[in-house]
């Protein structure tokens, strides 16, 4: 046998191959088609090693690996819309406010900014596949807490926890759907990701409402935690174990604690504060004000964060993200993007209730059915943008979705009282297309920027971008929109022409940041498929 090959070859080598188990130094105690060697294996490893060595043998693997990481994703997602409609019952049951209880939804986004730079680091030192597992099983915990909440500041807690999770499970399935495809075909992957990122939620909402109808809001999560035992058993079947340290010797093991050390703690948690305590502003800024000590104290203390992690960058040992990787414009245009595009999507999708019941005199069912069209045509989008992205290339791609999306703002701060269904119609649907058109590019240069053993960072650092995109559109376009209802004395007014004008600038300052990422993505670079093919 021969020995295994140096960590610093893993980065070089083909990325399809970093899942197989035949190469892989842990499966030395199984045959070449991985079947038992030894006649100590239980069935049930057994019966795992004889599916893994079936699905490996399958000319489409990767997508196996794909659909297993996403059936937990989805197990994660999709109460996370559907619980708003149970706030009012839970604020009854606990003799709190709904106002209190929108903290089960900031809560999580807080602790995910909080964990995703370590944990995706982590991922990359020790390994992703265990990262994943460990979220898988972390988000069991919550919904069983969650289920069981007595009181309000154990649901908070259960909640909150539960954003750790996603922490985990999110920066780890996109470093594994990275490693698993090659450059050439990770904008597809990433399209069918970002399908279970938008459309999951929506499907939430069909499947969730009906259980809290008829069982209780407590069912819901039941039912969560029944889907993500399922996803864990899949998950555990089809991904064998990587070169990441989960079932290697006791020195590669120790190699692992060494470099987990060596990381760069003060620039980490530096980061981590920096988007913490911005989005914590960013949350209570509305309420509190934004002269208030408290929300100018949290962009203080994140300011302050966010040099300190700059200095870390350039002067560390051993930094968190490398310095050459934000000289990189595939690396830093598509993040802009991202925070850009998401300001203008959740800023929008926040306000277009509020528009079409102060504005139009909508119903809240109506006003629901007609929202729900956004995501699911971003949803439907991901997948075909993908792989009409192989063909078109990625900065067409993000370019085009960039546009529509500001298109889409644009449209709705135009809105006046003889504006018909179709106009708003056109608007919602430019929104989604924007979106689903933009996002699988976006991901998928980004992850060809950097090594093979920084996608865990790489995939953390994504979705900070995206997180603190969505907080920041919707707390500035509301509080621009309320400003102008207190301003022009329209807080009691009925629904009408007035109300209608103050939706306007909000939907202009979207339409101007989403331009903004329509920049950005004039600089980001298709990836080379012509080049890699005649290679072959």
């Amino acid at each position: 046998m021969s020995e295994p090959r140096p960590r610093a070859h893993l980065d070089r080598e083909d990325a399809e191959g970093l899942l197989n188990a035949r190469t892989d130094p842990g499966s030395a105690a199984f045959g070449t088609m991985g079947t038992e060697a030894g006649s100590d294996l239980n069935w049930i490893l057994l019966l795992r090693a004889r599916v893994q060595a079936r699905a490996e043998g399958s000319s489409r693997y990767q997508w196996w690996v794909l659909w297993s990481l996403l059936a937990g994703l989805f197990a994660l997602n999709f109460t996370f819309t559907v619980f708003i409609v149970a706030l009012p019952t839970v604020a009854t049951q606990f003799h709190t406010s709904v106002t209190v209880l929108t903290w089960t939804m900031v809560g999580p986004l807080l602790a995910y900014g909080l964990a995703a730079p370590i944990l995706g680091k982590t991922g990359d030192i020790y390994g992703h596949r265990r990262l994943y597992l460990f979220g898988l099983v972390g988000a069991m915990v919550s919904a069983i807490l969650t289920a069981l909440s007595h009181n309000v500041d154990m649901l908070l807690f259960a909640r909150t926890l539960d954003g750790v999770q996603g922490a985990a499970t999110g920066t780890a399935s996109g470093a594994l759907i990275n490693m698993v495809f090659s450059p050439q075909e990770r904008v597809k992957a990433m399209g069918w990701w970002s399908l279970i990122g938008a459309g999951g939620p929506v499907i939430g909402v069909s499947l969730g409402s009906p259980i809290i109808a008829a069982f209780g809001w407590r069912a819901l999560f039941w039912f969560q935690l029944a889907l993500i035992a399922l996803a864990l058993i899949v998950v555990v079947i089809l991904l064998p174990r990587r070169r990441g340290f989960d079932d290697e010797e006791v020195q590669k093991k120790a190699e692992a604690r060494l470099q987990f050390k060596k990381m760069d703690w003060i620039g980490s948690w530096s980061l981590s504060f920096a988007v913490g305590t911005l989005m914590l502003g960013l949350s209570i800024g509305p309420s509190a004000g934004w002269s208030s000590s408290l929300t100018i104290g949290c962009f203080a203390v994140s300011a302050a964060m966010t040099a300190l992690f700059v200095h870390r960058i350039r002067h560390a040992e051993n930094p968190l993200i490398p310095a050459r990787y934000f000289a990189r414009r595939n690396f830093v245009m598509p993040m802009i993007l991202r925070g850009s595009a998401n300001f203008a999507y959740f800023g929008a999708f926040f306000l277009f209730p509020l528009l079409m019941e102060q504005g139009y005199g909508y119903s809240i069912p109506r006003v629901g059915a007609l929202a729900i069209a956004r995501p699911i045509t971003f949803s439907l989008c991901s997948p075909i943008a993908g792989y009409v992205a192989i063909r078109i290339g990625e900065r067409v791609s993000a370019f085009a979705g960039a546009a529509f999306l500001t298109t889409s703002l644009a449209f709705f701060a135009m809105l006046h009282p003889s504006s018909g269904a179709w106009f708003i119609a056109i608007a919602l649907g430019l929104s989604g297309l924007g979106m689903g058109t933009a996002m699988p590019s976006t991901s998928s240069v980004m992850a060809n920027e950097v090594l093979t053993s920084e996608f865990g960072v790489m995939s953390a650092a994504q979705m900070l971008a995206t997180q603190v995109g969505e907080v920041a559109g919707i707390q500035i376009l509301e509080t621009v929109q309320q400003a102008l209802v207190r301003r022009h004395g329209l807080v009691n007014a009925k629904p009408g022409p007035a109300l209608l004008e103050t939706f306007q600038l909000p939907f202009l300052i979207g339409a101007c940041v989403g331009a903004v990422g329509v920049i950005a993505a004039f600089f980001i670079r298709s990836v080379p498929r012509e080049r890699a093919q005649r290679s072959r």
